[in-house]
């Protein structure tokens, strides 16, 4: 599959490098980091309020 990207070496002089790590900031813990990204729940109160339209419903039949 070689050359079938226009681009196939458009970063070779880059991609060896070290990652950046910032002198200004320190760096974030992994438990820190995977507290970002934890799921949470957006719709508080949405899944009862499912449920009690559905129970509404049911009663009228």
């Amino acid at each position: 599959m070689s050359g079938y990207y226009k681009d196939e070496h458009k970063y070779d002089d880059i991609i060896d490098m070290p990652h950046h790590r910032s002198k200004e900031r320190k760096h974030m813990s992994l438990h820190d980091r995977a507290a970002q990204f934890a799921p949470f729940a957006a719709l508080t109160g949405h899944e009862e309020a499912i449920n009690e339209t559905a129970r509404i419903a049911a009663e009228r039949v």
